[in-house]
């Protein structure tokens, strides 16, 4: 069964590169395009895809109010952040309104297809260099300072695998750094969200951070 994904950005000629190159994608099918946040809110509710390919930086309605409404609707569908990080001081808040994890478009076009399937898996895509550079952009925000809190119901360990979560870490990885087997890690990641009401990775590194468990240092 193919992953269904709608393709938002203002671009024509960046929705037609990526439609072609997931034309070519047999798991991959692209179900509608938009070319604003709004238009884009109206084909999620009329094609409800797996995965939306949101840009940021649209008129009108841009990508972090599109993706909220969205993410609000409380259907199935997730949201992928394809923007350019550095130029884009406003990759946190999309984050916050519900998208699955974020992309910068000077990606291989491989890993963009990669990382839909991931977000459409039901995981959330955020590498270990991108978890540092979003740290570093909350932590640039003098509205957004960081807010230490207590983690009630996390256990010592769970705030070990959290950290590591925060820092970018795989399941895999965190099994490694914390010689247990990679099921036991999953196991911790899932009653973290459950105990956090994280929807996925990427407001575990949110929580991470807010906590204090990682800076934009480390």
């Amino acid at each position: 069964m193919s992953v269904r994904v709608l393709l938002v950005d203002d671009q024509p000629l960046v929705r037609a590169g990526l439609r072609v190159f997931i034309a070519d994608a047999p798991d991959l099918e692209v179900v509608g395009e938009a070319g604003t946040g709004a238009e884009a809110v109206r084909l999620a509710r009329e094609t409800v895809p797996d995965v939306v390919l949101m840009d940021l930086r649209m008129p009108g309605t841009d990508g972090i109010a599109a993706t909220r409404a969205i993410s609000a609707a409380g259907g199935p569908t997730r949201v992928l952040v394809l923007t350019t990080f550095d130029d884009d001081e406003h990759v946190h808040a999309a984050l916050r309104a519900g998208a699955s994890g974020f992309l910068v478009k000077d990606m291989a076009l491989e890993e963009i297809l990669g990382a839909v399937r991931v977000v459409a898996a039901g995981d959330a895509l955020i590498a270990p260099g991108v978890t540092r550079r979003l740290i570093a952009e909350f932590a640039r925000r003098p509205d957004l300072p960081p807010r230490p809190r207590g983690l009630p119901g996390v256990t010592e360990r769970e705030r070990e695998v959290l950290t590591l979560v925060g820092r970018g870490l795989s399941n895999a990885e965190i099994a490694g750094a914390l010689v247990i087997s990679q099921a036991t890690a999953k196991a911790h990641v899932g009653r973290l969200f459950t105990k956090l009401g994280a929807r996925d990775r990427v407001h575990l590194v949110i929580a991470a951070y807010e906590a204090g468990l990682v800076s934009a240092s480390r």
